[in-house]
């Protein structure tokens, strides 16, 4: 069967107090952010952190739903070439956020997963779902209050990258 979730990121201010969240259904989601991040970098971890907490159930196919064009360009367009030119953009750059894109990659090896766009703040109920809890995230960490990180997922291992991802911000960020 499916998994079905939607994943999201909040900034307020790019960059600023910042929040990500994956959300299935209301026993299974997840939470957290940074002190400053941006909102691309929120809706990377989101999914980093969804696949991660999914790998137990890595057999089964995964369905995220991503308002982020960003992130779906990534990972179906652009991760390859990148990939390929070193993590540098075609004009040569460096790529933004690489260190996040590069455990996106690393998470992704071996799934079955398939990215649907929905278009954010129209009522699509889960991505509803997870842009609150991505929000309430980056509001806790702008008052200085740990966020809800939420119930996870039964039977997943904490997710490594969420743990490291809680105390600091991505080193790319600036």
């Amino acid at each position: 069967m499916t998994i079905t979730a939607a994943a999201d990121g909040s900034a307020l201010g790019n960059p600023g107090p910042a929040g990500w969240a994956w959300y299935i259904d209301e026993n299974q989601w997840r939470a957290g952010g940074w002190q400053r991040a941006t909102n691309n970098q929120g809706e990377l971890m989101a999914v980093i952190d969804l696949l991660e907490a999914t790998s137990h159930r890595a057999d089964e196919p995964l369905l995220v739903l991503c308002d982020s064009q960003y992130v779906i360009n990534a990972v179906t367009q652009w991760m390859p070439g990148w990939k390929r030119r070193g993590w540098r953009k075609a004009d040569g750059k460096p790529v933004l956020n690489r260190e996040l894109l590069e455990m996106l990659d690393r998470a992704l090896a071996g799934r079955q997963v398939r990215f649907e766009w929905v278009k954010g703040h129209a009522g699509h109920p889960l991505n509803e779902a997870a842009d609150l809890r991505a929000r309430s995230a980056a509001e806790a960490f702008q008052r200085g209050l740990a966020p809800d990180t939420g119930p996870a997922i039964v039977g997943a291992a904490p997710s490594p990258a969420a743990s490291s991802a809680q105390a600091v911000a991505p080193p790319t960020l600036f």
